[in-house]
């Protein structure tokens, strides 16, 4: 999170106005982050204070946004504690402000955990919950093709490819390569609603159980397995980038006591292991070739590393 969008207390005002949310007491902007602006709101009503966030998004549409808040709404109503727009006076979750599109949203409380402090519990926890989440969006009504998904990175990795080491060439070209292998010979996978992007950083906890599940913005259609596989290979390696099969077994054991998984989706693991890491390494890279000193870029060689490491140890699930 963080502000690109500055507001004053006149514009919260004015914009709490369409709400039956109470009176502006206090408003701070949150810093960090890459994407939207986001402001914490604190407001009284009937005597008793009450705690909001702001969000003014930079990048994503008014078009492209209901897909969104419906999707966390339908959620949220599914008891997945993810945050979702509030209504105003007239029934609608999605506004405008400062020509930008806009949304009031619940605020969770709980603490973001360094890599260095995820337990084999933090991921069972995450484990049941993300499996709480696909089981929820089973049958959820709109669908959406992911920003940075399989047709993405077969473009993106043609077009970066001169600019790579031979052997990064090929490691990059072997990993798309088995994923529409996959895609074409494995037509059973479970599909559904997936998170898309459920690093560690994007949840919040209370000891060890979730409090909130954030930033569902590159939510997507896509194999459900696939979700699991990007939260495996950010919660469940160490800093060199090899998996830790005390943490990777509790959030593979804890997802499937929820849904448990399918004989192709046991076939398919080590490949979409391998596919998550390739599009993280590809996601990163791109920038990074571009001009690596520019701030809050990450390291693609983090998932480089874990890539090749799910290439030379593929694990199973249990």
């Amino acid at each position: 999170m963080a502000v690109y969008t500055s507001l004053d207390a006149d514009d919260i005002r004015q914009f709490l106005s369409l709400y039956a949310l109470g009176e502006l007491v206090d408003f701070r902007g949150i810093e960090g982050g890459i994407e939207n602006t986001n402001y914490f709101l604190t407001t009284l009503l009937d005597g008793q204070q009450q705690q909001y966030v702001l969000t003014l998004f930079e990048e994503l549409s008014q078009d492209e946004l209901p897909y969104f808040v419906e999707l966390c709404q339908w959620l949220s109503d599914r008891q997945i504690p993810v945050p979702y727009a509030i209504r105003n006076r007239h029934g609608v979750g999605l506004q405008r402000l400062k020509q930008r599109p806009a949304v009031i949203q619940p605020r969770f409380f709980g603490e973001h955990l360094s890599p260095g402090q995820l337990s084999p519990a933090h991921c069972a926890s995450i484990g049941r919950v993300l499996a709480q989440l696909h089981l929820a969006g089973q049958e959820f009504y709109l669908q959406r093709q992911a920003h940075r998904g399989v047709f993405w990175w077969r473009r993106e990795s043609r077009l970066i490819m001169p600019k790579l080491p031979v052997e990064d060439q090929r490691l990059l070209n072997a990993a798309v390569a088995e994923f529409d292998h996959l895609r074409d010979t494995c037509s059973d996978l479970p599909q559904g609603t997936i998170h898309g992007d459920l690093f560690h950083d994007n949840v919040l906890f209370n000891g060890t159980e979730i409090s909130a599940v954030l930033d569902l913005y590159n939510a997507a259609s896509a194999f459900l397995l696939y979700d699991l596989a990007i939260v495996a290979n950010d919660w469940c390696v160490t800093a060199s980038g090899q998996v830790d099969p005390i943490r990777e077994t509790a959030l593979l054991t804890a997802y499937a006591n929820v849904r448990p998984f399918t004989s192709s989706e046991c076939t398919a693991w080590p490949v979409l292991a391998r596919s998550a890491a390739m599009r993280f390494w590809l996601s990163r890279l791109i920038p990074w070739l571009q001009d690596h000193s520019a701030q809050k870029l990450k390291n693609p060689d983090e998932m480089k590393r874990i890539l090749i490491d799910r290439r030379d140890h593929p694990t199973r699930l249990p």
